[in-house]
């Protein structure tokens, strides 16, 4: 069975609150709960953290656990951080970038991603079906 981590970045633990004219109402357990049932065949593991540096160990972590893949939400962090970057580069699984806006749609500062370089793929603006599509792409 392949086992893909859900790795979510700063704020998203707020999802169906934070936001709802952007993010949707819809709770990232809820959406979990879909994956899972979406995807019978497939352990979906769940990670979120609002600090890099612990995004960054578990990015690594997944070189020991069987990872098959990682769907990424970067979050803000996706503007930002070349630490997240330099984690994705240092592991040989692949990485899907999603976000749940259409960021070409929003502030100028969201058009540049600075992990899309070192992942797959990059898929945005679905709404939670980012995450499906994600898991999509890495199958």
């Amino acid at each position: 069975m392949k086992k893909i981590l859900i790795l979510n970045g700063p704020n998203l633990n707020l999802l169906g609150t934070r936001e709802p004219g952007i993010y949707g109402s819809q709770s990232m357990e809820e959406c979990l709960t879909t994956l899972r049932a979406s995807f019978p065949e497939v352990t979906i593991d769940y990670y979120q953290s609002n600090c890099e540096g612990k995004l960054i160990d578990r990015i690594q972590q997944t070189i020991h656990d069987n990872s098959a893949g990682i769907v990424f939400n970067a979050g803000a962090y996706t503007h930002t951080s070349i630490a997240l970057l330099d984690a994705i580069r240092s592991i040989e699984i692949p990485v899907v970038e999603v976000h749940l806006s259409n960021v070409h749609h929003r502030e100028d500062f969201r058009h540049k991603s600075i992990i899309s370089s070192a992942c797959k793929g990059v898929i945005a603006g679905f709404g939670m079906k980012s995450y499906h599509l994600g898991v999509l792409a890495l199958l």
